[in-house]
């Protein structure tokens, strides 16, 4: 029985150009039991399947997405930018994993707000950083968020009453099996990001974390059936 949580990290970006609905798609099809997708939102407050804060490296349009209304991202995209409903409807019932990259407090309650419009709450949770996961605990007191932590010193108990995270996401390369026994102790699971190699999946498994977010799922799905 399977006990670590694959993750595909924007869907199956070594296959299909990350954050876009086939993508998200073949991630699900190799295998992974969620996805991670990056949201944004447009000019016009439309929350987006983006990573970074401009087309440039996906898209070769160099331009913020702040500054561009919905309609011109699909134009010049030619449709390939998802919204986020768009997103949640692919996914289907399967977990989804909504990393909100530098986002504020109104980008967080349009995002929250779409969540709950698509009946969408009880599959999504939400990663990133003490700013923004307060914008979240914030817009919705129930909300499962994913604290993402840079340090292997434990947050402050203030930020974690506070945020009240069900999980710890670290870098792959901070964790270990004492930071996960004392997450565990501290009532919380631990996500670990991004692990594309055979022996850091091997690893992190070996070390009793939760979920493992992956740009290769099919690796990750071998190895935790034992091929």
């Amino acid at each position: 029985m399977r006990t670590v949580t694959v993750v595909g990290h924007r869907g199956d970006p070594y296959r299909v150009r990350e954050n876009t609905l086939p993508s998200i798609a073949s991630a699900l099809a190799r295998g992974a039991d969620a996805v991670e997708i990056d949201v944004r939102t447009t000019r016009d407050g439309v929350p987006v399947l983006l990573h970074d804060d401009t087309l440039k490296r996906l898209w070769d349009f160099d331009r913020p997405l702040a500054e561009l209304p919905y309609e011109e991202v699909r134009e010049v995209t030619g449709g390939g930018v998802p919204t986020l409903r768009q997103a949640l409807m692919t996914a289907g019932a399967h977990r989804v994993m909504l990393d909100l990259p530098g986002a504020g407090e109104e980008t967080v309650r349009t995002v929250v707000g779409t969540v709950r419009e698509c009946g969408a709450g009880e599959r999504v949770h939400y990663c990133g950083g003490p700013v923004a996961m307060l914008h979240v605990r914030a817009a919705d007191p129930h909300a499962e968020i994913a604290l993402s932590w840079v340090s292997t010193a434990p947050p402050r108990r203030s930020l974690v009453d506070a945020v009240r995270p069900r999980w710890l996401n670290y870098r792959f390369g901070l964790v270990g099996s004492e930071l996960v026994a004392r997450a565990h102790g501290d009532g919380m699971l631990v996500s670990a990001w991004t692990a594309d190699t055979a022996r850091t999946m091997r690893r992190l498994v070996g070390h009793g974390v939760d979920s493992i977010t992956t740009n290769r799922v099919d690796t990750l799905c071998g190895i935790l059936s034992g091929r």
